[in-house]
């Protein structure tokens, strides 16, 4: 059997290291360690100066506090929910394929719905839409009292709506923040903190899940706990889904309280908006989309990571299984994985001072691909637990990662519809996942290729930006030269795809 606590205390220290070295306790102690001032240098001269300004960090630090109360303690409803979901079901009694149908339709409705309503919020407002996910969660946690497979499959229907929002309207809402109170130098620093906090969260929630849904049994309400008929019932393994119905009720109260609205339209765009039909964000989006490399290479590269993470995490436990006649110790397992998702996100910290977002993409997206490569050859247990490690440290580094890089190329108007959409063909990934019988091995081959396919298409990002870059700056250079002799009238550039989409669908 793999040293599973040894490989743990193992990740801790690495964790710490990596924090310790991402923190700012680091440039009062760097000097124990042989760094010199000169050798530091490059990092800091790539470092704007807004992130050293005393008055700029003193709003950024309360902003980032407003965005982690709301936003950690929505993850901590999701994460109290995850384990006990189809825990839930088969207490009930459904059949796997049952079950199976139930999932299924959770992630349809986060394709199919979630796409339509999360991309109202830009002209509807990002804080009101927040408000909204957190009551259809609380509405799908209370389904889950209910021993009824037309009530419970309207709840993973809402269910599925609310993760869209979860991941769409809660990065939109932060960078418009950002924006407005002028500290987008930060927003970087922002996604590192919100990823680290939510890998702490997600193993406090396993604990505290644990605990209660072991705290009493599963019986029906206004019935005998031997009627087979009983419809409504509490406790049990439903104890972690009411934890988390308070969890919301709180997070609604604070957001309600301490978060300013944002959109992503000007208020001019907004009183257009009014006469709108309730599906041109999406179309409005999808035109934007498909007509800008950027936009396009970076929704296909969320989509092939995340959908190449939700596989793993349907085929790490059977992958295991396979490996080993022994009990897994699944609890240790998991806080493993988040400890290195936690080094990640500090490995990024440490990388995006001295290193482009984009060519950081690259390096992440190429060690995610060596993991799955490492989970499909490697026959022995501890060097398929080493493969998955190295795969969850590159979780970590890819959200803000890859939030960073969303917020410089997704236009701001559009920005939540658009993320939305992104979760299109990610879901497809995922349904199909789900509708096939893959076996682990199947699997981590197919993430390897979605992975190398995303790596690709984070180096053509790269070049795509450098030559559109060069080809605007030599545009403008001559236009400025032309004006200058009088043979061209000066008038703005338009380069951006937003536009170009705009005038495609008038």
């Amino acid at each position: 059997m793999a040293p599973f606590t040894s490989i743990f205390g193992c990740t801790l220290l690495l964790n710490a290291a990596a924090t310790f070295r991402s923190s700012s306790y680091w440039n009062s102690y760097k000097s124990c360690f042989g760094y010199s001032e000169g050798q530091s240098g490059n990092e800091d001269e790539n470092k704007s100066s807004d992130t050293s300004n005393p008055t700029l960090i003193a709003k950024h630090g309360a902003l980032l506090k407003k965005y982690l109360a709301v936003y950690l303690l929505s993850v901590l409803s999701d994460w109290l929910q995850g384990p006990y979901v189809y825990a839930l079901y088969d207490k009930y009694g459904y059949s796997q394929h049952e079950i199976a149908v139930l999932f299924v339709a959770g992630f349809g409705s986060s394709m199919v719905f979630g796409t339509f309503i999360g991309g109202l919020a830009d002209s509807c407002g990002r804080k009101k839409f927040t408000i909204l996910f957190a009551l259809i969660y609380i509405a799908s946690c209370v389904t889950k009292h209910f021993k009824d497979f037309n009530i419970l499959m309207l709840g993973r229907l809402l269910g599925g709506v609310a993760t869209s929002l979860l991941f769409s309207v809660f990065d939109s809402w932060l960078i418009r923040s950002h924006a407005d109170a002028g500290v987008t130098s930060f927003l970087s620093k922002s996604f590192a903190a919100a990823q680290y906090g939510n890998s702490i969260v997600a193993i406090s929630a396993g604990l505290l899940a644990n605990q209660v849904a072991s705290s009493g049994p599963l019986v029906p309400m206004f019935a005998d706990e031997d009627d087979e008929d009983a419809v409504v019932y509490k406790g049990g393994y439903l104890n972690p889904f009411d934890m988390a119905l308070v969890v919301l009720v709180i997070a609604t109260f604070v957001a309600a309280t301490t978060w300013d609205e944002n959109f992503g339209e000007t208020k001019e765009d907004a009183q257009s908006a009014k006469n709108k039909r309730w599906y041109d964000a999406f179309t409005s989006a999808f035109y934007t989309t498909i007509h800008s490399k950027e936009i396009l290479y970076t929704g296909l590269i969320c989509s092939l990571f995340e959908g190449s993470m939700y596989i793993f995490v349907f085929m790490w436990t059977p992958a295991m299984q396979a490996l080993t006649d022994d009990p897994l110790p699944f609890g240790l397992i998991f806080a493993t994985f988040m400890v290195c998702c936690m080094a990640g996100s500090s490995i990024f910290s440490v990388f995006i001072g001295s290193m482009k977002v984009e060519k950081l993409g690259v390096y992440v997206l190429g060690i995610a691909t060596v993991a799955f490569a490492l989970m499909t050859f490697s026959s022995s247990e501890t060097g398929t637990f080493m493969a998955f490690l190295l795969f969850e440290m590159t979780v970590g580094t890819y959200f803000p990662t890859m939030g960073t890089m969303k917020s410089a190329i997704v236009p701001e108007s559009k920005r939540a519809a658009i993320y939305n959409l992104y979760r299109i063909p990610l879901n497809c990934i995922v349904l199909f996942s789900l509708l096939t019988d893959l076996t682990p091995h199947q699997s981590f081959i197919l993430c390897t290729s979605m992975l190398s396919v995303a790596t690709i298409l984070q180096i053509s990002l790269i070049k795509h930006q450098q030559t559109f870059f060069s080809t605007s700056s030599a545009s403008q250079t001559t236009k400025a030269i032309d004006v200058e002799k009088g043979t061209l009238e000066s008038e703005p550039l338009v380069s951006d795809a937003e536009d170009d989409a705009s005038s495609k669908e008038n």
